[in-house]
């Protein structure tokens, strides 16, 4: 079974790779170029998203996007953490969250499927917070964002990435798609 994801971002790509191929699905990587939106609803930047990569490919799609909340900043980032990575470094999310007690950021991973006839949602919300120092090599959000006592930066310097494949949304994903496949 093959499944084109749209992306041009490697992290993304490993991960729904690895959370995929227990369930024999190989991800293709499809090139599509369009204008994201901006909006306080993760899911509906990623229907969006889908929508525009099926317009452009004219075939079954697979979309996934990140969206990150840190609740003692009013939800700030939201859908904007790749712009902010290019402002920021590690410290500043340190220097952000100094005067709250509150250090607990999430990131809900939104991936969607979309044919002809159907679309399906999957989404999940992975709960860390920001550690008081940076640890680890990578970009500024991911020195900081720890999760079960490591930063996302540790654990990619260690070749993994922030969760185990079966905790990704992908894994979930895997399953429908895997079970809603006629079998050869």
């Amino acid at each position: 079974m093959i499944v084109r994801f749209a992306t041009k971002n490697t992290r993304k790509l490993g991960e729904a790779t690895l959370g995929c191929q227990p369930f024999g699905i190989t991800i293709e990587q499809a090139d599509v170029a369009f204008q994201e939106i901006q909006s306080k609803d993760p899911v509906e930047i990623a229907l969006y998203k889908s929508r525009r990569a099926f317009e452009q490919l004219g075939t079954a799609v697979v979309v996934a996007d990140t969206f990150w909340t840190i609740p003692a900043l009013n939800g700030f980032p939201g859908a904007y953490m790749k712009e902010v990575t290019r402002w920021f470094g590690p410290q500043d999310f340190i220097n952000l969250l100094m005067p709250y007690p509150d250090k607990r950021l999430c990131f809900t991973e939104t991936v969607v499927y979309r044919d002809g006839d159907q679309q399906r949602i999957f989404s999940g919300e992975y709960w860390g917070v920001i550690s008081p120092a940076p640890r680890g090599q990578g970009i500024a959000i991911e020195q900081v964002a720890e999760f079960n006592g490591q930063t996302i930066a540790e654990r990619r310097n260690r070749g993994r990435y922030s969760h185990e494949p079966q905790d990704f949304v992908w894994y979930e994903f895997a399953q429908w798609y895997a079970g809603s496949r006629p079998q050869p």
